[in-house]
């Protein structure tokens, strides 16, 4: 990834975090103690948190065996949740799990359906002018996914061919752009999931499935696919990701983000990356996928903020 545009990306997604934290300054100065957020103050009254989570976006969220949501994602939001039950005076609040689809999370976050969302998010500019996002928990970007023996190797190499998207996607957008920027008449479908494009892939109905080049090589890693897929092609797009939820609310965002500062402080982030990106993971596989340097200068960040406010 080009350290100049992958810096400038993170510090686009720093830009929300402080917009956040200035409308959270904002809300203590008029608000004060004198009551929770509508969400806070609904997460009270019913004992519970509804996390959104996705079926098939491995490391971040995703099944195990047993059909029971697991991943990077969802254990960042169970620190939220705990952090939540701290601002509520509720220490055993419940979750709710709630299935969301890439095309329907944002929605679900708007529509009051979850609380929070712990999937594979892109916190961008335009999203955040409807939700509100945690600190940085990733950084990725779009590649393609085509089979180990295809002339591949590029976008360039798809013209006049099929390509699979997950819809909803800043994926989707990618491919539409490079489409027109390099006038390659792509044929691009979508499909409702990760897991349904590429299944699209492996039954032979797309040339290649572009998405983001960490949930590619989970998908593989998962499906142990090693021998008939591999990643390749320029980053298309550069995408940082974040936990999700309702914007207009900034006693909850202060939340988020001290949840996020803790883990900081505790020096927990970087053994909970390794947990599900460089470990053995519970449902077999393993992604050897190191940390990498802007993700842990951000990490470091956290920490140095911790301390600075201790």
């Amino acid at each position: 990834m080009g350290q100049t545009l992958a810096r400038s990306v993170i510090g686009g997604f720093l830009w929300l975090a402080a917009a956040s934290l200035l409308a959270t300054t904002a809300f203590a100065q008029t608000v004060g103690s004198e009551g929770l957020s509508p969400t806070l103050s609904a997460i009270k009254t019913a004992h519970t948190v509804r996390l959104g989570y996705r079926e098939s976006s491995p490391p971040f969220s995703f099944l195990d065996q047993s059909g029971r949501p697991i991943g990077y994602s969802l254990e960042l939001c169970e620190a939220i949740v705990e952090e939540i039950g701290v601002e509520v005076d509720d220490p055993n609040l419940k979750i709710d799990y709630v299935k969301v689809t890439s095309d329907d999370r944002i929605d679900a976050v708007l529509q009051n359906k979850i609380d929070l969302e712990c999937g594979s998010t892109t916190a961008n500019a335009e999203r955040g002018k409807r939700v509100a996002f945690s600190p940085l928990m990733f950084v990725a970007g779009t590649k393609l996914m085509v089979p180990k023996g295809a002339a591949v190797f590029g976008v360039a190499d798809l013209k006049g061919r099929t390509v699979v998207v997950t819809k909803g996607t800043t994926n989707e957008q990618a491919m539409h752009a490079a489409d027109k920027k390099y006038a390659l008449g792509l044929n691009i479908v979508t499909s409702p999931d990760h897991e349904q494009s590429y299944q699209m892939l492996a039954d032979g109905k797309a040339d290649a499935f572009a998405t983001d080049d960490i949930l590619l090589s989970g998908l593989i890693a998962r499906h142990k696919a090693q021998d008939k897929f591999r990643v390749t092609g320029d980053y298309l797009s550069y995408d940082p990701y974040g936990i999700m939820f309702r914007k207009g609310e900034p006693q909850l965002a202060a939340v988020v983000e001290r949840a996020f500062r803790k883990l900081g402080s505790n020096r927990d982030l970087v053994p909970l990356y390794n947990k599900w990106f460089t470990a053995r993971l519970p449902t077999g596989e393993r992604l050897n996928v190191p940390i990498s340097l802007q993700l842990e200068e951000a990490f470091k960040a956290m920490d140095d903020s911790a301390s600075a406010n201790n």
